[in-house]
């Protein structure tokens, strides 16, 4: 891949192209870190603070006024609320129901269920549920309209 750079004047000339055959993981990376957006979530397990990589998210539920955040096989605790994560996640993360925000990317597949709800099965086998409010916005950010 080939890589320029041009010095500009003024901070508000500044702009990135990335021309790619097709959009894959590494475009979507490098999109991701030059829109500030790669980073960590502050998160508590077992009583330790830790930082979580917002790669390795598949969702976040609300339960009881807690909120929960799911790797592929681990839970977390996060002192944030789901209105909050959708502005600190940004472009990839999407909420699906009242109480649940899944990470887009992590998506394998999605079928309608009936009552115009939606089944999304995550890239770790788990399985959630698209409420009806959310289906034409979920169809709309993975490009299925």
């Amino acid at each position: 891949m080939r890589v320029d750079y041009e010095q500009v004047a003024e901070a508000s000339e500044e702009y990135a192209l990335i021309k790619a055959t097709e959009m894959t993981e590494s475009v979507k990376n490098a999109i991701d870190l030059l829109m500030g957006t790669n980073g960590c979530l502050p998160v508590i397990k077992g009583g330790s603070n830790l930082l979580l990589n917002k790669t390795r998210i598949y969702y976040i539920e609300s339960v009881d006024k807690k909120t929960f955040v799911y790797t592929k096989d681990e839970c977390f605790e996060c002192k944030y609320r789901l209105y909050e994560l959708e502005e600190i996640l940004g472009g990839y993360f999407a909420r699906c129901a009242k109480a649940s925000i899944v990470n887009l990317r992590k998506i394998q597949s999605i079928c309608s269920d009936f009552s115009g709800r939606m089944e999304a099965e995550l890239l770790n086998g788990e399985k959630l549920i698209i409420a009806r409010s959310y289906v034409k916005e979920i169809k709309r950010r993975l490009d299925l309209t």
